[in-house]
């Protein structure tokens, strides 16, 4: 008989922000701005989303419609969630690929 997998919720796993950077570092990694909109929209969980839209000035539900998997947030909301939840964004030089001989 199969057992039914358990659901992975990521947001067990970030405990400080050192760990909510390292997901969001992940999730930007991929490239895919809907993962990373449903990621921001996880660490805003994480911290409440009505103490979010407090610092943010932003409404609970402009924040999640913007940080959900179908959300489309623009960049000022993307600044202003990064800080509240007390991390930047940056950048970075892509890894380039190696050449094959």
């Amino acid at each position: 008989m199969a057992t039914a997998p358990l659901p992975f919720n990521p947001a067990d796993y970030i405990k400080t922000e050192e760990d909510a950077a390292f997901f969001l570092s992940e999730a930007f990694a991929t490239g895919d701005p809907s993962f990373i909109a449903e990621a921001l929209g996880i660490l805003g969980k994480l911290k409440g989303m009505t103490a979010l839209a407090r610092e943010t000035g932003l409404s609970r539900e402009s924040l999640y419609r913007s940080l959900s998997r179908t959300g489309n947030p623009e960049l000022a909301t993307l600044i202003k969630v990064a800080a509240a939840l007390g991390l930047t964004l940056s950048a970075a030089p892509r890894d380039k690929p190696t050449e094959q001989p």
